[in-house]
């Protein structure tokens, strides 16, 4: 290596390092509380004099008033946001196909409408998705949160399996209809098996955006069996005497799920979210 070479790299690490430290101090402070007992979670330390488990024992024995409903409510997240992420995969890669692929009549004019929702704000439509959800009456029930994650993530699924369709060679598609292959046919068996990485992303992104959702859980969601985990945590501080080491750690236990699933699937949301950006 030349000594420019070494100057770019040591420039490199003196941004690099401090945007790092940065980043990982409210994580390392969050674990701090979780390994600290009760009595000394707020001295300040860097590491606790005695740290212990017990935190992670009282919850998942859910042996909190607030923590009554841990596991069901751990369950509502899973199962709220597998659901938003299939539905959205199951609109978004029909729609895409039908306009990348079938070429409909009106379907760019649909997307880019579509994408002309995120113009507004989500936290602005929640006042009219609330009032949607009750003409419907589907307020307190799992399937208002479900379809109203899915509203929000599908325009940019879409959006982006279109982009990775479009780079499909299409002499895939006239080979398969050389050979009789159906539209179903045509979708099944060429479509899908080449759009797996970009399936995978998208399906991991909307997963993602429905488990950490916040506002929309608070509005349709109000019963404690039914509530979202992350509305749960909101509960931990309603109270001056807030009991901020078990908030820290089931707020880390929430965490690593969506983490671990981020760094299975990292390879594929790299490549399938960047498909069909460069044209070659």
């Amino acid at each position: 290596m030349n000594w420019k070479q070494v100057s770019t790299e040591a420039k490199l690490l003196l941004i690099g390092i401090p945007v790092l430290i940065w980043t990982m101090l409210p994580i390392y402070h969050i674990f701090l509380f979780a390994i600290s007992p009760k009595e000394s979670a707020l001295g300040g330390q860097l590491w606790p004099d005695h740290p212990t488990l017990q935190n992670f024992r009282i919850v998942f024995s859910a042996q909190h008033h607030y923590l009554e409903h841990f596991w069901r409510q751990l369950w509502n997240s899973l199962i709220i946001a597998v659901a938003v992420g299939v539905l959205t995969l199951v609109i978004a890669t029909g729609a895409a196909f039908a306009i990348s692929r079938l070429k409909v009549r009106g379907g760019r004019l649909v997307m880019n409408l579509a994408l002309l929702t995120y113009f507004i704000p989500a936290a602005f439509l929640a006042v009219p998705m609330y009032k949607t959800m009750g003409v419907y009456g589907l307020l307190n029930s799992h399937w208002s949160l479900i379809l109203a994650m899915t509203t929000i993530a599908a325009p940019y699924s879409i959006w982006v399996l279109k982009q990775a369709s479009d780079k499909l060679p299409w002499e895939l598609d006239e080979a398969a209809r050389i050979d009789g292959a159906s539209p179903l046919q045509l979708f099944r068996l060429v479509y899908l098996p080449l759009m797996t990485p970009s399936l995978v992303a998208v399906g991991t992104y909307a997963l993602l955006l429905a488990w950490n959702e916040y506002l929309y859980a608070f509005l349709l969601l109000s019963n404690d069996r039914d509530i979202t985990l992350a509305i749960a945590l909101g509960n931990f501080l309603s109270s001056d005497d807030s009991p901020w080491e078990l908030l820290m750690t089931t707020g880390l236990i929430y965490a690593l799920p969506p983490a671990a699933i981020y760094y299975a699937f990292k390879r594929y949301m790299v490549g399938g979210l960047t498909a069909g950006a460069v044209k070659t």
